[in-house]
């Protein structure tokens, strides 16, 4: 920011007569009182610019004109007395009582940093399903096979055919031992029983 001119001030930018009478920082807008005693209000968001008729303001708490009144009617509603340089504040309730509307540092910190925080407890939470969905919950029973056949996991790779000839025995035997298994369908880490070794 540039340092202090006085073309920063008032009286060098009003028009003769103009006084700056109030600030309404629901819609970001200054009011300045002329000479006759109108209401102007300035454009939205900037000290300056071209001044228009204010009509629909809020009623300024503080006159210019009935000063000794006016401090008693500010004592009795609890309203800070006018400031030396013509501030005054604005009437935001139909009862003339101002209401704080400011919050303090931390709490406006918190409320902006309240997203993120609740962006990373869903990532956490994602996470944590994912690692306790991916582990078994519990560990599959063992294949109990009938008579003298054992059983067998079957890795990739393994098809029918080939279990048979590792065996010595034939397709049809795996089958028989296996009812309702379908070798097109057989799947890495599927539980089956085969029968014993032979000799081939």
């Amino acid at each position: 920011m540039g340092r202090w001119t006085q073309y920063d001030e008032d009286s060098y930018r009003l028009p003769e007569g103009m006084k700056r009478v109030g600030y309404d920082s629901d819609t970001g807008r200054y009011y300045y009182r002329d000479s006759s005693g109108s209401l102007w209000e300035g454009p939205q968001g900037a000290q300056y610019g071209e001044l228009r008729r204010a009509h629909g303001a809020p009623a300024v708490a503080v006159a210019t004109d009935d000063h000794t009144h006016d401090e008693d009617e500010e004592a009795e509603i609890g309203v800070p007395s006018s400031r030396a340089d013509g501030y005054a504040p604005l009437a935001v309730d139909t009862d003339g009582t101002l209401q704080a509307r400011h919050t303090s540092r931390t709490d406006s910190a918190y409320r902006v940093l309240l997203p993120f925080f609740l962006i990373i407890a869903a990532v956490l939470l994602l996470v944590f399903r994912l690692v306790h969905a991916s582990t078994p919950s519990e560990l599959p029973e063992p294949l109990h096979c009938p008579g003298s056949n054992e059983a067998y996991t079957i890795a990739r790779g393994d098809t029918c055919w080939g279990l048979s000839q590792a065996r010595g025995c034939t397709v049809q035997d795996i089958l028989d031992i296996n009812q309702g298994l379908k070798c097109e369908t057989l799947q890495p880490g599927e539980a089956i029983c085969l029968p014993p070794t032979h000799a081939v």
